[in-house]
């Protein structure tokens, strides 16, 4: 391997400018090598210029034709001859990175235009850089994720470009304006960008080797206009930058990218008319909110801001600020419905919001926001209404906004801004009006060709040019929905609504995968990939894994600590039936979750609290409160899984209310399984600073089947500090022990949030609930404890510490001392425990403890320690057969210093050595 790579640093790459000017043939053969003595090794032929890639040992040398011919000749065999090459996908199955070499072996060519012929992927091959193909090979036994990638690039939704000339491809990620004052491909469109960093280490020229693939729709045509046969084009680019599918990913991301972000061209070209080119831009992206759709989705679906408004702020300016910045002045066409009942009640919550935060935004007096009901204003198929109605609301800015042209390779005129249209989901309605305003443009660019006169062609224009935008939104949708678009038929809309409804809540899950792997492939499912994502900047996450590990692990030099204050509180409220009753009005939640320590200091005896911390009455940072039995555990709840509903919505707002009392709280966000609901909140202060919220839910009722038991979870990064936060309620019985400690099992393993990020991956988890472990004691024994306020003896017989301390459950979490009676059961309105005909034995059932995840850099660290307990104590609210706990925690956290970010990055990337093995000897 020396010898060869030795003989490639002294190798000159010959003929290498007609590599990809050869593309659309089957110009690149791959061999594997065949000795099985020797180090595996993959060879990537150009044929025509006999010059090679040589894959081995995860490096990539470029070798010329006499090497080429040489190293070929040693043991390699013939894998397969392929189109072109999309790079290597590196994927890191704990943090061991894995390559694969990812090649078109199908492909159709769509259109010759301006010297570039554009090509759509129809099938593709993924050849693993670690271990040899066997002979006797089958495609059905590959991995799954293998063939979930070979579905998503196969599915004709993928294209690339190659030059017919002499000069340079056209770039598909950039608009003929954008091409017009640079050439610097736009990344959001660039599928595979990440594909090409590991041949870019190793100082391959990727330009010569590699295409880069955009994702979407072309459709092209041509027509006969007098001496002239102009080639039209609609080419929509979907972005890479919150991609996914329809149900699986919506709203804005934390980078102020936005779901279903589609930026579509409508392009005209005349080579023999003073070489014209007009072009026209659009943009579509779901509302730039944090929000969702939880449960299953099948006809109308409700609408739930995942998000509050407070922590949305950033990410929505972020996302208008990068649209005037990229396209100019701005429009918002809102299609939402406006209705505040039936059907469109949702979805006229989400408008609301949208129009709130665009009129609290810096640029909205000169970024109009046009509301316009589509389903409402279109009722019956009146699409005239568009013309009679949207048009005059846009007319001005459509005037002055214009459309770029240019003659002869001079800028003529550029347009000065965009429409940005939006529906629920950036489908159906947004194709209908994207296909209203491209017509329209195009009568303003027939006059400019001097042809609007022209009856005739003006038809044969616009017949041509409405076909095509039915089938870029057909094309659209597919890519999101997996279905084409709604066109008005019932016959054809009932049947891909069908369509939808299965896939998206059936199949959506591995195609998203299979995006996420494509996208994030070497930042998937590790430890690493999660502290990285902690602790440093989007544009550092590629880095090679080296580099990662090396930063993460001298995070100390960068980061500063700063103090957390983490409040959790868990409540049992028995499907909350009796907090409205006046019999105990005068108990507030304030007793519970802001003067919980002030008051059990008032009822003991004997005040043991340090005197620093009884005067240390900071208000939290982050206040995260879990209930159980939120609703009724009834079938009908059960069955339909509820994930939303009326009940905990209201008890969100009326705990913001609370717990803003001292010092203002926002809610980051709230999910719910059934019974089970979390609730996190952080301090105003840090709102701006909260990143990376995801929820997860575990079913662990009827081994998995149903909702009534189980656990959700809610992950965030305050400042640079990972926390996971876990509710749950574990099943019910004096004697099930077992059942509860595989119910704790369970969800610490299937909790898994976005990104493959497993719970132990994040710096805190904070675990709170109902686990309804037991006191292994009688009845009357228990209450003879209770009354002598022994509980130390009484734990003994603790099912929850018992197990612990075999290791069985929890194993590495603390809670804090337990000085207060069992939680449960008592009878309703009162102090009395369970008086009825069931007489259950008190238990503490309501806990909260929690965990620091111990990193190899603080093994030597001997002030290391999980944190300190500030408070843990229950609350004597009377409405429920269960008494709120609440834990109050003082924890460590960082802060990233940008300057020594910088400084630490340059110093690893400078010890580790230039990447292609390189020995640079100093005497």
């Amino acid at each position: 391997m020396f010898d060869i790579l030795n003989s490639v640093r002294r190798s000159v790459l010959a003929d290498s400018s007609d590599v990809l000017r050869t593309m659309a043939s089957l110009s690149l053969r791959l061999y594997q090598k065949t000795d099985p003595k020797a180090d595996f090794a993959v060879l990537l032929e150009n044929k025509k210029s006999k010059t090679s890639l040589l894959f081995q040992a995860g490096t990539v040398a470029t070798l010329s034709h006499p090497e080429t011919d040489a190293i070929r000749g040693d043991h390699y065999g013939r894998l397969l001859d392929a189109y072109a090459c999309l790079g290597v996908l590196q994927v890191c199955p704990r943090e061991n990175t894995q390559l694969y070499l990812v090649v078109v072996t199908k492909c159709v060519r769509v259109c010759v235009a301006q010297n570039t012929a554009i090509y759509k992927i129809q099938d593709i091959d993924i050849i693993s850089l670690h271990s040899m193909r066997p002979q006797n090979y089958k495609a059905q036994e590959e991995e799954s994720w293998i063939k979930e990638i070979k579905k998503l690039l196969g599915n004709e939704s993928f294209y690339f470009s190659t030059s017919t000339g002499s000069g340079e491809a056209m770039d598909l990620t950039l608009c003929a304006q954008r091409r017009s004052k640079t050439n610097r491909t736009d990344n959001r469109f660039f599928w595979n960008r990440m594909l090409h960093l590991h041949l870019k280490r190793f100082g391959v020229d990727c330009q010569q080797w590699l295409i880069k693939v955009m994702c979407g729709s072309v459709e092209f045509s041509s027509i006969y206009m007098n001496n002239h046969t102009p080639k039209i084009l609609i080419i929509s680019r979907l972005s890479c930058e919150r991609a996914g599918t329809r149900f699986m990913v919506r709203g804005v991301n934390d980078g102020g990218h936005v779901a279903n972000f589609v930026e579509t061209e409508q392009l005209i070209h005349i080579d023999t008319m003073d070489d014209v080119t007009l072009s026209y831009i659009q943009t579509r992206g779901t509302v730039p909110l944090f929000w969702e759709q939880p449960g299953l989705n099948v006809g109308s679906h409700k609408v739930k801001m995942s998000r509050e408004p407070e922590v949305s702020v950033q990410a929505f300016r972020k996302h208008m600020r990068f649209l005037r910045e990229r396209y100019g002045q701005q429009v918002v066409i809102n299609l939402l419905g406006t209705g505040v009942t039936g059907r469109s009640q949702g979805e006229a919550a989400l408008s609301h919001m949208f129009q709130i935060q665009h009129i609290n935004c810096p640029w909205s007096k000169d970024s109009p926001h046009i509301i316009f009901d589509f389903h409402q204003e279109c009722k019956g198929g009146n699409i005239e209404n568009l013309s009679r109605k949207l048009q005059l609301r846009i007319k001005d800015e459509m005037d002055s906004y214009g459309y770029f042209c240019s003659r002869n390779g001079q800028v003529q005129s550029l347009q000065r801004g965009t429409m940005r249209t939006n529906c629920l989901d950036c489908l159906d309605r947004t194709n209908r009006v994207q296909t209203f305003l491209g017509i329209d443009c195009l009568n303003k660019m027939l006059e400019d060709l001097g042809v609007s006169n022209n009856g005739v062609i003006v038809q044969r224009f616009t017949s041509k040019l409405e076909e095509m935008w039915k089938d870029n939104g057909n094309r659209i949708s597919q890519i999101y929905a997996g279905t084409g678009a709604l066109q008005g038929s019932k016959l054809i809309d009932g049947a891909r609504s069908a369509a939808r409804t299965f896939q998206n809540n059936l199949l959506d899950s591995s195609k998203q995968e299979a995006i996420d792997i494509l996208l994030h492939g070497n930042l998937l499912n590790n430890y690493l990939a999660a502290l990285s994502r902690s602790l440093l900047p989007s544009s550092y996450l590629y880095a090679p894994i080296s580099v990662l590990r090396q930063l993460c692990q001298r995070s100390t030099e960068y980061t500063s600590p700063i103090p957390l204050r983490v409040a959790v509180g868990t409540y049992n409220v028995n499907g909350g039936k009796h907090f409205r009753s006046l019999a105990y009005k005068h108990l507030s939640l304030d007793d519970w979750l802001l003067d919980s320590k002030k008051n059990a200091v008032q009822s003991s005896l004997v005040d043991t609290t340090p005197e620093d911390e009884d005067r240390d009455t900071r208000a939290p940072d982050v206040f995260a409160i879990g209930f159980e039995e939120i609703v009724d555990l009834n079938a009908t709840n059960i069955v339909q899984n509820t994930q939303w509903s009326e009940n905990a919505a209201s008890w969100g707002k009326e705990l913001q209310k609370v717990i803003s009392r001292d010092e203002k709280f926002v809610m980051v966000t709230w999910s719910q399984l059934v019974g089970v609901a979390l609730f996190v909140f952080v301090n105003e202060r840090h709102a701006s600073h909260v990143r990376h919220v995801s929820v997860e839910s575990v079913k662990t009722g009827m081994q998995g089947a149903t909702g009534n038991k189980g656990g959700v979870g809610i992950r965030l990064v305050v400042r640079n500090t990972s926390m996971a936060f876990v509710c749950s309620h574990f099943a019910a019985g004096q004697k099930e022990v077992n059942e509860r400690n595989n119910d704790y099992d369970s969800i610490a393993r299937k909790l898994i949030f976005p990104l493959g990020m497993p719970l132990w991956a994040h710096d805190y988890v904070f675990w709170c609930g109902d686990f309804n472990y037991r006191i292994s004691l009688t009845r009357e024994e228990v209450l003879d404890y209770v009354q002598r306020q022994e509980w130390t003896v009484l734990l003994q017989y603790d099912q929850l510490k018992q197990n612990f301390a075999e290791g069985k459950c929890f194993k590495g979490f603390v809670e804090g001392d337990i000085s207060f009676a069992p939680t449960y059961k008592y009878d309703l309105f009162s102090d009395d425990y369970d008086t009825s005909d069931k007489l259950r034995i008190p238990a503490w059932t309501d806990r909260v403890l929690f965990w620091r995840r111990h990193y190899p850099k603080d093994k030597d660290n001997p002030n290391w320690s999980p944190g300190r307990i500030i408070h843990y104590g229950r609350a004597e609210l009377k409405q429920s057969d269960h008494r709120p706990v609440l834990a109050v925690f003082e924890v460590e956290g960082c802060t990233v210093i940008d300057s020594k970010l910088t400084s630490s990055y340059e110093t690893v990337v400078t010890s580790l050595g230039p990447s292609d093995c390189t020995v640079v000897v100093q005497v």
